[in-house]
């Protein structure tokens, strides 16, 4: 059981994250998402054209002496954090050319095992008012795993569906925070790194469920906690500046759920629904043995479907998946490949509209004879 009374849920935390992190029960986070100091190493100070200077990060907790005490710094919150999060969790950390490849190098000494790269292309980029290198007009994320192979959350279909049912692809074109969602103070930005929601959502919603347990050990204005409350997800937000930690406070007490949380996701993904056995239609009689089944929509390839569940295709012989994946030569999810012809609407359909169906029907796990869907 997972140790949540012993989380300050919900909280921000002021203080130094390793501190801090050395109370959490181990194995109790499900996601972490990081923005750590980028150590930018700022030579000198920036003016635009028109003379007014460029607010840029120069606080100083973004100051280290030498790469050797940026790298040190990264190894241990880096490892706090793998003691925290779960055997099934995934971490995502955020940075620039000035950092990211240093900490992608410590995630991986670690035996972190990095899923993806996403790359977050702003759409309103700080021109380089210098004109001596190119605009820097990306981020990048490093989405990792703990544990490699073991069995992690990603909302797959949720993506697809927020990118107009198009695979979500790792170049994410979002702009900078900017007009009422960045937080000011004297007219000026309160936080210099301050992340837009927009990001947030999609790291939130593609690798988290409602309930999880979402940990920032760099709340900085508490824009995960701003989603992550949204979403309906438990959060942790861990501050070292007491100016932070004010604000984001202010910021969280604001927020309300979106309502109705049963909602946010309106199917669950393939992979967590009810596995059923083909065999499992013929004992409720949507399909017969002796029926006939077809390889594709306009396929002239046929199989036999036999009393105990198995096809017959010529001399081939057995499961929806087998068959299929000798008749492909190549993977197969024998629901969606395999057809029949519908007596109500006369028309070929797969058969995975009556897995769906029995699905809808009954609330029974069955065991699916292929672990390939």
């Amino acid at each position: 059981m997972t140790p949540y009374a012993d989380l300050p849920l919900d909280q921000i935390l002021h203080g130094d994250c390793l501190d801090l992190l050395a109370s959490f029960p181990d194995k109790s986070v499900d996601m972490i998402f990081a923005d750590p100091p980028y150590n930018l190493q700022l030579q000198r100070e920036l003016w635009r054209p028109n003379m007014t200077k460029v607010d840029a990060v120069d606080a100083d907790w973004d100051q280290f002496n030498s790469f050797a005490d940026y790298d040190a710094f990264t190894r241990e919150w880096l490892h706090a954090c793998q003691r925290v999060l779960k055997d099934t969790g995934t971490i995502w950390v955020i940075g620039t050319y000035h950092n990211i490849f240093r900490v992608g190098a410590i995630l991986m000494d670690l035996n972190y095992w990095i899923l993806n790269q996403v790359v977050w292309v702003k759409t309103n980029p700080t021109p380089n008012f210098r004109g001596v290198r190119f605009t820097n007009a990306h981020e990048t994320l490093l989405w990792a795993q703990k544990e490699k192979g073991a069995r992690y959350t990603f909302n797959y279909h949720a993506m697809k569906a927020l990118n107009d049912d198009l695979q979500m692809r790792s170049d994410w074109w979002l702009p900078t925070c900017v007009g009422p969602e960045r937080i000011k103070l004297d007219g000026k930005r309160a936080h210099p790194t301050q992340k837009p929601e927009a990001l947030l959502y999609r790291v939130v919603l593609s690798s988290s469920r409602p309930g999880d347990v979402i940990l920032d050990p760099f709340f900085g204005t508490g824009t995960t906690g701003a989603v992550a409350k949204k979403l309906h997800r438990r959060w942790i937000g861990i501050e070292k500046e007491a100016e932070y930690v004010r604000l984001a406070q202010e910021r969280l007490d604001a927020v309300e759920p979106f309502p109705q949380p049963d909602v946010i996701f309106t199917s669950p993904e393939r992979r967590q629904r009810p596995r059923i056995a083909f065999g499992t239609l013929l004992e409720r009689g949507l399909v017969t043995p002796g029926q006939t089944l077809y390889f594709g929509k306009h396929s002239a390839t046929q199989a036999t479907i036999l009393a105990s569940g198995h096809l017959q295709c010529g001399e081939l012989s057995g499961s929806i998946h087998k068959v299929g994946r000798i008749l492909k030569r190549g993977s197969c999810n024998g629901w969606t490949h395999w057809f029949y012809d519908d007596p109500v609407t006369g028309e070929r359909t797969a058969i995975d509209a009556l897995r769906d169906q029995i699905r809808r029907q009954d609330d029974t796990i069955y065991v699916d004879d292929d672990p390939s869907d």
